[in-house]
């Protein structure tokens, strides 16, 4: 065993067993470093990466490649969900000396930590025009003895490529919603319209772009944006990177049809792109959006929740040494398991005897369902009964199989967005068990994970630890919001103010005017990092800005309001220019730019009046939507919520107000007077 060997995060104990000398990142490593004069291995993964156990099996459990490494470096091994900062700063360093990245991420650092030398997959052998792991090992220690000078000009180098982090925010002048405008059509014009999604492989699924667009849509009406959002998710939802015995989706696609995924289901995309299907359902009402929907919810319910609360991370591309082979089907296997039916299920899921995969079949759905069910002359309702029999009969025969590994531990974003997801799925579903749920992982976290308002990245194998970052707070404090808009108990806004003033004190800078990514109290590292891109999570800036903003709406906080739009503004150009890199931020623009669309109900919790006003606003899209009840709060809250200030019920009924920047439409009593009320609110077109 190494030094990993005490580590909790399965990627660093994926490798305890190495026979490279691997030390976990700490002064230790470092000091060791600096002592010996050696340069620093880093390499960087996480649990489900493919080419990260690739390089594994390649090169670190091969004794001749872990001898020259013991011999010339001192080897450290990160997990980047447990260590974004750490991640991040050396993503820049090999994106910029290579003009790509990824994982596994391999960096040459001088003993002090600083990049002079970087990639990602090394082969063990010389191929394709790329050195063999040896031989860049071997090179780079030798430039690092023998050419010094020439190793900390690089180091020099990379250090202001940091330092641009460092400046001042400047504001780029105020949104405007032509900026918006910009930003839709250059979404539009990279959309695959054959494949949907965008356009080239491998191919992801930009969730965040794809709900900007659904929310500018909801303002502009312009069909075609909606066309985009909605074919986007069908064609991934009838591709191969949607699981369609098991539910819930892979992380991207290697080709440009959905077909073939990469193989790995991650918890953050499975969040954003639930939520994104909430949404799509609440706008068209599309039987298959809302089934996906489900299943996508009913996967993380049922694989990747902890039964104490909290949901797991990631489950692996790859079992028994191969990938995917848990999830593809041979035709006789099919066939077996779906007797008289496997037919007409061939046809729907595109089975074959050659297969699509290796000689196996990944299960898509090549064909319009409708298309399917018209050949075979029975209705689109009996070929989803058929389906949905057929897939408990796969899913419960899969389930014999040697399952993927699975990363347990529990990250406080990510969970913060499942949690999220899950409670507007609730309220909008009027699901009672998705209710319960949410309450129950938002409880895990604020009971596991937030210490004295101060938030902790990981749990695991009951204990939690780790100084948690700036996409973590907001993620657990928007949680709690969407959860207070699903119960209307005030607990929940008191907690999401808490963590967001807590955020505010620790990670804002007013020397450069907005926000780091790692605390004040933070490791010291090369450089604080400080990300504004939307990557595959929303960056922790856009995030925030997002959870300022609805809650200077909510509390009339104008600090917060304030603080909220000042970050999208120094952002301005970019946003307009380079749409798809800030999804989640022009979501959060969309609601600077055109305020929110404000809604009060009172009366009695549970009361049939009231919950019918509850169902009628849940029913509708309302993508700025910042809700408040005085269902049973006290006058405390009624106090801090300007929404609430001199609200009154009409004659003892339960009433809603719908309102912009506090001022509001006559009160209504009925719900389709409401539903009027908000379609107008909601397009623009005023009360």
């Amino acid at each position: 065993m190494n030094g990993l060997a005490g580590e909790t995060s399965p990627y660093l104990l994926q490798h305890a067993n190495n026979p490279v000398d691997w030390q976990p990142w700490g002064e230790a490593a470092l000091a060791r470093a600096r002592a010996e004069d050696k340069p620093i291995l880093l390499s960087i993964g996480y649990a489900a990466c493919h080419w990260c156990h690739v390089m594994a099996h390649e090169s670190f459990e091969n004794p001749a490649t872990a001898a020259v490494m013991n011999e010339l470096y001192v080897n450290i091994k990160v997990d980047r969900e447990e260590r974004p900062d750490i991640d991040a700063i050396y993503m820049s360093a090999v994106q910029a000396m290579t003009g790509q990245g990824g994982w596994p991420m391999t960096m040459f650092l001088t003993p002090e930590g600083v990049p002079y030398h970087g990639g990602t997959y090394f082969p063990p052998t010389d191929r394709h025009g790329m050195p063999s792991f040896v031989r860049v090992l071997r090179s780079v220690a030798d430039a690092y003895r023998t050419r010094r000078g020439d190793v900390l000009d690089t180091a020099a180098r990379v250090r202001e490529l940091y330092a641009g982090a460092q400046q001042a925010a400047a504001s780029m002048g105020e949104l405007t919603p032509a900026q918006l405008d910009t930003a839709a059509r250059g979404i539009v014009a990279r959309y695959d319209a054959r494949n949907g999604g965008f356009e080239g492989a491998p191919k992801f699924p930009q969730t965040m772009a794809l709900d900007f667009l659904l929310r500018h849509w909801r303002r502009s009406g312009a069909s075609q944006e909606l066309t985009v959002v909605r074919e986007s998710f069908i064609k991934m939802a009838r591709g191969g990177i949607y699981d369609q015995a098991g539910g819930g989706f892979h992380r991207y696609s290697v080709d440009e049809r959905w077909l073939v995924p990469h193989f790995e289901k991650m918890l953050y995309d499975n969040a954003l792109l639930s939520r994104l299907g909430v949404h799509l359902w609440q706008v068209t009402r599309d039987a298959e959006i809302a089934r996906v929907t489900r299943e996508t919810f009913d996967w993380a319910l049922r694989e990747m929740a902890a039964p104490a609360g909290g949901f797991y991370s990631s489950l692996d591309a790859d079992s028994e040494g191969h990938e995917g082979k848990f999830y593809v089907w041979s035709a006789a296997e099919f066939d077996e398991l779906l007797g008289p039916n496997a037919a007409v299920m061939r046809e729907l899921w595109g089975v074959s005897a050659g297969g699509n995969f290796e000689g196996k079949n990944i299960l898509n759905v090549p064909r319009a369902p409708s298309d399917v069910a018209a050949k075979r002359g029975i209705s689109l309702d009996a070929l989803e009964a058929l389906a949905a029999a057929a897939r408990t009969k796969l899913y419960d025969a899969r389930e014999a199989r040697i399952h993927p590994g699975l990363d347990d531990k529990i990250l406080a974003a990510w969970n913060g967005l499942m949690v999220r997801s899950l409670a507007e799925a609730a309220r909008v579903f009027g699901d009672a068990r998705w209710r319960n749920e949410a309450i129950h992982h938002g409880e895990f976290l604020f009971r596991e994970m937030v210490r004295e308002d101060r938030v902790m990245r990981v749990h695991k194998d009951g204990v939690t630890k780790g100084a948690a970052f700036l996409e973590d707070y907001a993620a657990v404090a928007l949680a709690a919001l969407s959860l207070y808009e699903l119960t209307f108990d005030e607990h929940w806004l008191t907690r999401a103010r808490a963590i967001a003033a807590s955020m505010v004190r620790w990670f804002w800078d007013d020397a450069i005017g907005g926000f780091f990514d790692s605390a004040h109290d933070a490791e010291v590292l090369i450089a604080r990092p400080r990300e504004i891109t939307d990557n595959a999570v929303p960056a922790g800036n856009s995030l925030a800005s997002e959870l300022l903003l609805r809650l200077g709406n909510l509390t009339g906080s104008e600090d917060d309001r304030r603080r909220g739009t000042w970050v999208l503004e120094t952002l301005g150009e970019p946003l307009a220019r380079y749409p798809t890199a800030f999804g989640h931020a022009l979501g959060a623009a969309e609601l600077a730019v055109h305020g929110a669309t404000e809604v009060a109900l009172l009366g009695v919790a549970g009361a049939e009046d009231f919950e019918a006003l509850v169902r009628e606003t849940a029913s509708r899209y309302l993508p700025s939507l910042v809700l408040a009840s005085g269902a049973g709060s006290g006058a405390e809250l009624r106090e801090r919520v300007p929404l609430l200030h001199d609200r009154e019920t009409i004659d003892g009924h339960a009433t809603a107000y719908v309102c912009r920047g506090y001022v509001c439409a006559l009160p209504v009593i009925e719900p389709a007077l409401l539903g009027e009320q908000l379609e107008r609110a909601a397009s623009g077109l005023g009360q």
